[in-house]
């Protein structure tokens, strides 16, 4: 006999009656009721609509334990296939919403996603009558470039996460080309006035209509402030990216589902939470008034330290400022890694590169510690030598932050390394990390001491020719370098139980870029033992 009482009610769309079970433990419907996302304010009314309808899909007859509160295990043989049926109501309803949330939009991406898969399609079968099918890691690399600005932050995503996604798409993701038409001047313009709420004219007196670069998400162009004549720089998102995003992640993370309902293994690899973080980093880098808050946050770093003598950050101009307009000051140097460079710009005031990188260290090893987050993307163009020989912190929008028992690891994983013992670095890699109970520190220390070895006879000559002109195909070079010692890191970690969160990976990763540019400015230097170099963290300890 069955346990439930139904409940009727009128479908507020076709009238009809719509029998629903009542469960006495659940919450009022009010409490589970959907938020419509705030990137789809115009399509609310028939998103609501669309949602209120899709209740006459809702299963009947759920069958409910007996009272008394146990359960017998017939009754929980007869309850498994009726979860399996509501779970798949459940999932049917959640497609009819995110339906419902795309409109026209999902409609076109669904005609963009067919036409890129049939190209990529058509060259994997050319591929196969030469013989050599290209491998699934390239395949996927090639659609996401096609289906435009989502699958190419996505892309990027996966080449920055070895912790989470496999190494050779990790590998593969490193190629991912971040590269998109720019967006007429016009519509520039109009983004610009609307936001700023006055002529263009009013705020700048120049302003280069040719992009100074130009990407997927946003494209940023030189300008001079009227009222200053200030040089700066103007970073605009591009037209309809947010709602575009939108669709894309909320079709993915559905997809997700679906997979994971046909195949519940898939529920220990935690994709839907590992696309909800995509989807939280993919906004946040959407958002720049996030960004110009990162800017500020290690601006007032630096002043609260004394550190402006040696480091800064563009200066944020927030009343010309937005969510998706973002004007900044321009800093002009030279990159970190370009010594020719480097003299050029500071000819009239000479700068000590290793006392240079010795600043540059200590500046950002302690925003770790003392920042809400730390800048997470150290490439070579993103750090700069200006001409009065301070270094310039660039390009906030990828950040990342630990937690305060990540920090103290980190803080004993530093004094580890400086004295070069392996095994004390890999206890505290193993703090950090999830790990299983039966980790053989001494056996995972002997690992890290052979790839610590390995990486010390790289030649630091062919690390310059990588690094010193960020802006060429050898700076690409660099990162692939950059990227496979950490994948070697994490191989080694994860074939002894260790599996690091992805923040503590993008944390590594700055650490293997500065580490690097150690070994082209100063190749004498031991940053890990140098007393000019605090990389102790106290402040965390």
């Amino acid at each position: 006999m069955s346990h439930v009482a139904a409940l009727h009610r009128s479908c507020s769309v076709c009238n009809r009656p719509v029998m629903q079970p009542f469960r006495p433990a659940a919450p009022p419907a009010a409490s589970r009721a959907r938020v419509v996302p705030a990137a789809f304010p115009s399509q609310r009314r028939s998103f609501e609509k669309s949602r209120a309808h899709v209740v006459c899909v809702r299963a009947v007859g759920t069958q409910a334990p007996p009272f008394g509160g146990q359960q017998t295990a017939s009754g929980r043989a007869q309850q498994q296939p009726m979860q399996r049926v509501q779970q798949l109501f459940d999932l049917l309803r959640e497609i009819g919403i995110a339906a419902a949330e795309s409109g026209p939009t999902g409609f076109t991406r669904a005609l963009q996603a067919g036409q890129a898969a049939a190209s990529v399609g058509a060259e994997y079968a050319k591929s196969l009558q030469r013989g050599a099918p290209e491998p699934p890691a390239r395949v996927l690399r090639k659609l996401f470039e096609r289906l435009g600005s989502t699958y190419i932050k996505l892309g990027q995503f996966i080449a920055s996460s070895p912790t989470v996604f496999p190494a050779e798409y990790v590998e593969e993701f490193q190629a991912c080309l971040d590269s998109a038409p720019p967006v007429p001047w016009s519509t520039i313009r109009d983004i610009l006035q609307k936001d700023m709420q006055q002529p263009v004219s009013e705020v700048f007196s120049y302003i280069e209509e040719k992009p100074l670069a130009t990407a997927s998400i946003a494209q940023v162009h030189r300008a001079t402030l009227r009222a200053s004549n200030r040089d700066v720089v103007i970073k605009v998102l591009k037209p309809g990216v947010e709602d575009l995003l939108g669709v894309d992640l909320r079709a993915l993370e559905v997809m997700a589902k679906v997979l994971q309902f046909v195949d519940s293994s898939l529920e220990r690899t935690s994709l839907v939470p590992i696309l909800g973080d995509i989807k939280r980093s993919m906004l946040a880098e959407c958002d720049f008034e996030s960004e110009a808050r990162n800017i500020q946050e290690f601006s007032n770093y630096l002043r609260r330290q004394d550190l402006e003598s040696v480091a800064t950050a563009p200066f944020v101009f927030t009343p010309f400022s937005s969510k998706r307009v973002l004007v900044m000051e321009r800093l002009e140097g030279a990159p970190l890694t370009d010594l020719a460079a480097i003299r050029r710009v500071t000819a009239a005031n000479p700068v000590d590169a290793e006392q240079t990188l010795i600043n540059a260290l200590n500046v950002w090893f302690g925003s770790v510690v003392l920042c809400r987050t730390f800048h997470a993307d150290l490439h070579a163009g993103n750090l700069l030598v200006l001409n009065d020989g301070r270094v310039g912190f660039i390009d906030f929008g990828i950040v990342g932050s630990l937690a305060p028992a990540s920090i103290q690891a980190i803080g004993s994983l530093a004094a580890s390394a400086a004295a070069e013992d392996f095994e004390s670095i890999a206890r505290a890699l193993a703090t950090v990390g999830a790990t299983r109970d039966d980790v053989d520190v001494g056996a995972f220390g002997r690992d890290l001491a052979a790839l610590f070895k390995d990486f010390q006879e790289i030649n630091p000559l062919s690390l310059q020719d990588a690094l010193g002109a960020p802006s060429s195909s050898t700076a690409e070079a660099a990162d692939q370098q950059v990227n496979n010692l950490l994948l070697r890191v994490v191989g080694i970690s994860e074939t002894h139980g260790v599996r690091f969160p992805r923040e503590f990976a993008l944390l590594i990763k700055q650490i293997l870029y500065l580490d690097r540019y150690t070994r082209i400015l100063a190749p004498e230097l031991n940053w890990a033992r140098d007393d000019r170099v605090d990389i102790s963290m106290r402040a965390a300890l």
